[in-house]
């Protein structure tokens, strides 16, 4: 069983920074996606950034600049470096791992909160 497992949320001031990290255990085929969501009260969940095993990487465009998704193959961690923070980026950040091995596999870690207020 694959458990993912976040941390690094919190509280932050507008134009601040976090770390966001999510490690995975367990069985994990080595060619996987690993992904950041996040969640606001009374919104849709929505993709913030995407990373493959082989680096490729996606951002949204409202976080491109100022996000940065990187990842350890080694340690099956992703990491969200998020600077200069806006009010609107508070939501739960969720990691979402996805690989394909005869089907498809996909498993959500519990999500971490993250506040921007002054």
């Amino acid at each position: 069983q694959v458990q993912l497992v976040e941390s690094g949320g919190g509280l932050v001031q507008p134009g601040g920074s976090l770390r966001l990290s999510c490690a995975a255990s367990g069985s994990i085929f080595s060619s996987n996606t690993m992904r950041w969501y996040r969640q606001a009260p009374g919104k849709q969940r929505e993709l913030v950034a995407s990373i493959a095993s082989g680096g490729t990487t996606y951002y949204a465009d409202s976080v491109k600049g100022r996000f940065t998704i990187s990842r350890d193959n080694a340690k099956n961690t992703v990491y969200l470096q998020m600077n200069s923070l806006k009010l609107e980026d508070t939501a739960v950040y969720s990691c979402n791992l996805v690989y394909w091995s005869r089907r498809n596999y996909e498993y959500w870690g519990q999500g971490t909160q993250v506040t921007v207020s002054s």
